[in-house]
């Protein structure tokens, strides 16, 4: 499967076809959850998989509904820790029964399990193109704002850590994620997402320059 990853502004065209009472019931009830999640995941988080999910959608036979549903859940599970929240997320979206009015059992399975399949570290790959869709507009890879939320969740959820030890987690998770063996998957190819992702594997081998962000977003705490 290949595609081009559009700019996110030709989503906006998209999302304009999708039913108003969905939009409404998830402007309302769910992405106003992301509020209180960890900065790498609040509402501009979960605003740009829409926007990144709906370009990629313009250009394939799918369901703009779904697609835009699958988005705006794909991160909810988070209210119970990151460790399962991929699988807390697609439990959510199918215990929500306001869903029902609009989306049959079928159509809810498969957006479950595009969710749960949405997570980089899964071990398989995602079982359908809506699952691709959001696990590839989940990855828009920006090398600056992907290391400046790392700092900002090591510094929100191990405030225990000394400056070095923030940087060595930094780091590990950097290459762990990014690198160039790292367990990171992208699901279209020529995407810019290719791109950008080799800008931030030559920054994690430069150690002076990604020290250099580290120290720019440490000191700023991670603002």
């Amino acid at each position: 499967m290949s595609a081009s990853l559009s700019s996110p502004d030709r989503g906006k065209s998209l999302v304009a076809t999708v039913n108003p009472e969905i939009q409404a019931y998830v402007e309302r009830n769910i992405i106003p959850l992301y509020d209180r999640f960890d900065k790498a995941h609040r509402r501009d988080h979960v605003q740009m998989v829409i926007s990144q999910s709906m370009a990629l959608a313009e250009q394939m036979e799918v369901n703009a509904d779904m697609v835009y549903v699958i988005a705006a859940y794909h991160d909810i599970g988070l209210c119970e820790g990151r460790g399962r929240h991929h699988t807390v997320s697609a439990q959510m979206l199918l215990a929500d029964n306001e869903l029902r009015k609009w989306f049959t059992e079928s159509q809810l399975q498969t957006m479950a399990e595009a969710v749960e399949d949405h997570r980089a570290s899964s071990d398989h790959a995602p079982r359908s193109l809506y699952g691709r869709i959001v696990a590839e507009a989940d990855r828009f890879i920006d090398p600056d704002t992907i290391i400046r939320r790392t700092v900002q969740y090591g510094m929100e959820h191990y405030p225990e850590l000394d400056k070095q030890r923030h940087y060595e987690r930094m780091v590990q998770h950097l290459r762990e994620k990014y690198g160039r063996d790292g367990y990171l998957h992208l699901w279209f190819e020529h995407s810019p997402n290719a791109e950008r992702l080799e800008v931030l594997r030559k920054m994690i081998d430069d150690e002076d320059e990604l020290r250099r962000k580290f120290e720019e977003y440490y000191e700023c705490r991670g603002e």
